[in-house]
């Protein structure tokens, strides 16, 4: 069987080092590009940006997407302007609502703008050792993979976290796309994912015709560091769906 061209799209402040796992784990069964967003402010822009990556890279054709929370939105927009690109689907910790109006909408955008400006006060580091808590499984919070979660977040700038924050501030209903995908796709979260748990994906997976639901044990939302093996497994299944 041909390796298949793996395009993975990370989530917020996140970079290549969160899927290294399932790079090293697939092998020689995916060849792997995990996508740079630079200063992109949108998640269109982000979507484009992944797929001349991938194009650049020599991943012609159609692409097995694997994306984590920001990423899933990203393979949406990715979805909406090159569906032929798309084979498979894999979503991971991710969402599909619209931002809201009103007080949750200010609520929200005041939240990300918080942490923002944390993050341009007092440094990258500081805003995730207080923002990234929430991120994973309260027994992984004194791990290595913690300290490497801080690392990643650190080698972003406040600048791109802004930019990313308004990518999300400004995304679009996902909704209307679920029902649409047709490709094998795989719907996956961790069991104390706090920012979005199993109940959303539970809702992801019945709208999605013959979608796989996995839910990953011990496990909040960053779900490939902290439960790399499960992961992997699940994603090499999938590739063969």
């Amino acid at each position: 069987m041909a390796a298949a061209n793996l395009l993975l799209l990370p989530g917020l402040l996140c970079d290549a080092n969160y899927w290294q796992p399932q790079i090293k784990g697939l092998g020689t069964r995916a060849q792997c590009l995990v996508a740079d967003y630079g200063m992109a402010d949108s998640l269109e822009a982000m979507a484009r940006m992944a797929l001349a990556q991938a194009d650049a890279a020599g991943l012609h054709g159609p692409l097995a997407v694997a994306a984590h929370s920001m990423g899933g939105r990203v393979a949406f927009e990715l979805l909406r302007i090159a569906p032929q690109r798309v084979e498979r689907l894999a979503l991971l910790d991710t969402g599909f609502h619209p931002f809201a109006g009103g007080e949750a909408g200010d609520k929200e955008r005041a939240g990300r703008m918080a942490l923002v400006r944390q993050g341009e006060t007092e440094g990258m580091r500081a805003m995730g050792q207080v923002w990234a808590k929430g991120m994973v499984h309260p027994a992984h919070l004194h791990l290595p993979l913690f300290e490497d979660i801080l690392q990643m977040i650190e080698r972003k700038s406040p600048a791109q976290f802004a930019a990313q924050q308004n990518a999300l501030l400004t995304r679009r209903d996902a909704t209307p796309q679920l029902a649409t995908i047709t490709c094998p796709t795989l719907v996956l979260c961790g069991r104390e994912d706090a920012w979005s748990g199993p109940p959303q994906h539970q809702v992801m997976h019945r709208a999605i015709a013959g979608s796989v639901l996995r839910i990953i044990e011990d496990c909040g939302h960053m779900c490939t560091l902290e439960q790399p093996e499960a992961v992997t497994q699940a994603l090499a299944e999938w590739l063969v769906m």
